[in-house]
């Protein structure tokens, strides 16, 4: 039969799972991003910890892992380096409010 082959089917498969990772990998390495935000150390930081063992689970590569948490501390340090980041209150009207104020 013309026009049939096996790679078609595994083709199509293939792509179904591939799609269904991916989604997976980008709700993974969302987390790991926000969690090393709070702190780049898996001992101290639970989160983080969580994060890397659901990175686990899913069979994700070292290396995507390394380089999610990477950009997350990375993220952290170019915002310090613009900010300084003192947290001032006002209240008004009763409502408690923070403010981050630029440092230049």
């Amino acid at each position: 039969m013309s026009g049939h082959s096996k790679w078609a089917g595994i083709k199509h498969k293939k792509a179904i799972i591939d799609a269904k990772r991916g989604k997976v990998f980008t709700r993974v390495v969302r987390e790991l991003t926000i969690a090393a935000k709070q702190g780049g150390n898996s001992d101290s930081n639970a989160r983080l910890r969580k994060a890397i063992e659901d990175a686990k689970a899913a069979n994700m590569p070292a290396e995507n892992v390394k380089k999610a948490i990477q950009r997350g501390t990375e993220i952290v340090k170019q915002i310090k380096g613009y900010f300084n980041l003192n947290i001032y209150e006002t209240n008004s009207f009763g409502n408690k409010k923070d403010f981050l104020v630029p440092w230049w």
